[in-house]
């Protein structure tokens, strides 16, 4: 069972035990909501294609607190035309296009209504990514500019750690291509974050998130942005579109990646 899937199959078990509970308000459970999201899609006939993403997402705010966790997973299939290394001629076969997982957290403790000390962990894996993986730790500080029933406005910032390993090169040697590793680099950087929500209608959301992690060797920055219409209180259908962008990377791998993504939603 690939990663993709084992984090689908906990979002649908978290599901079902929120659903099993009394979470008629945040409040009743000490300012926690969340959601998760699941998308799937196939194609089969003149082309074949394959590809699954899942998010889940956790979010605590009361008095003293303001903590969010996030698990996310996106894995891709379909025809590539490849090389046959035996023959020699090109034939097309149906293999991974993209793999990727990616979770974090932060958590913060209110200074006051509006301003809060946060300290935040992120990790992602990418097989076909800039980077194959990369991981942060950061300490900052928080405010949020603007809530309301209608809309919310929340900025971070503040100096962090990052280790990253670029993605491997390939080389001719001899006639044959080879595999080069990368060495594992690491920095400080400089961590912001922006997340707006704004309630179109009752039943019709935007909510966009803009990350930073900028260090004098590599630049990332990553925007998700999601427009969400509820079908009942619990279910929704949103639609999403990201964009991640990273300023160092290797010959023959391009700096920015978008994922448009159209997902049920269930929140609890």
């Amino acid at each position: 069972m690939n990663k993709t899937l084992i984090v689908a199959a906990c979002l649908f078990a978290f599901a079902g035990v929120a659903q099993a509970q009394d979470t008629d308000t945040a409040t009743d459970n000490g300012g926690w909501t969340g959601s998760g999201e699941f998308g799937f899609a196939s194609a089969r006939g003149n082309s074949r294609t394959e590809n699954v993403n899942a998010k889940l997402g956790l979010n605590q705010e009361n008095e003293y607190w303001k903590n969010n966790f996030f698990l996310n997973g996106m894995r891709s299939k379909g025809e590539v035309t490849v090389q046959d290394a035996q023959t020699g001629q090109t034939v097309d076969r149906f293999s991974t296009t993209a793999n990727r997982y990616d979770a974090g957290a932060s958590v913060g403790y209110k200074l006051d209504p509006r301003s809060y000390i946060v300290g935040a962990g992120r990790y992602e894996h990418d097989d076909f990514g800039a980077n194959l993986w990369q991981g942060i730790v950061s300490l900052g500080y928080g405010y949020i500019a603007l809530k309301n029933e209608r809309t919310e406005l929340s900025f971070e910032i503040g100096p962090g750690y990052k280790r990253y390993r670029p993605a491997n090169t390939t080389v001719l040697v001899d006639g044959q291509t080879v595999e080069v590793r990368q060495p594992t680099e690491s920095e400080v950087v400089g961590r912001g974050l922006i997340n707006f929500k704004y309630r179109l209608t009752d039943n019709t959301a935007f909510e966009d998130t803009l990350l930073v992690e900028a260090g004098s060797k590599n630049k990332y920055y990553q925007n998700d942005a999601g427009l969400s219409v509820s079908m009942t209180k619990k279910l929704a259908l949103k639609l999403g579109f990201q964009v991640r962008y990273n300023s160092d990377t290797q010959p023959g791998t391009q700096s920015t990646d978008t994922l448009t993504t159209t997902n049920l939603v269930y929140n609890f």
